[in-house]
């Protein structure tokens, strides 16, 4: 009998954007499920909550029909949620240097507390380089378009949530 093979693929996405819908849809293709986790990242500031961030993430697994993948929400160490889904992977996504550095980095220390759960790093594709959070986020706070960064339905949340507050 065959173990199933699941993954989760943690991010701090804030807003998600087209980078991170790739990666997942690219995951869920070689695990039999993933799950898309929001992390509660102490050390960040998020401009969304938890919710809105689930209910985004929720948009592109509508879009991109992905059956075999879960959104949910965790907080703490990231290898404490994947021992709770029983998953034998992390996925991380990696666009440049800078993202190999920090995520080697987490892997060790995940390594130091579950030797068990592996590592995988996916690299982003190049039409997908320059679009991240930060600036989709950034963008959007000016009032300009994020189109480029976030499905249109995505789009369309931020614009509502930041106008409901004002920004």
């Amino acid at each position: 009998m065959s173990q199933s093979r699941i993954a989760v693929y943690p991010t701090s996405a804030n807003p998600p954007t087209l980078g991170h819908a790739d990666i997942v849809c690219r995951v869920s293709r070689q695990f039999d499920h993933v799950f898309w986790a929001a992390a509660v990242n102490p050390k960040k500031q998020y401009l969304f909550t938890q919710e809105e961030r689930l209910a985004m993430m929720m948009e592109y697994i509508r879009h991109h029909g992905l059956e075999n993948v879960t959104v949910e929400t965790f907080s703490g160490a990231t290898v404490r949620y994947a021992q709770k889904c029983e998953a034998t992977a992390l996925v991380k996504g990696l666009r440049n240097p800078d993202d190999f550095q920090a995520e080697y980095q987490q892997a060790l220390g995940n390594l130091g507390i579950d030797a068990t759960i592996e590592t995988f790093c996916l690299f982003g594709r190049p039409e997908y380089y320059g679009v991240s959070s930060s600036l989709a986020r950034e963008l959007a706070l000016l009032g300009e378009n994020i189109g480029g960064f976030v499905l249109p339905s995505v789009a369309e949340m931020v614009v509502n949530l930041l106008r409901e507050r004002g920004a």
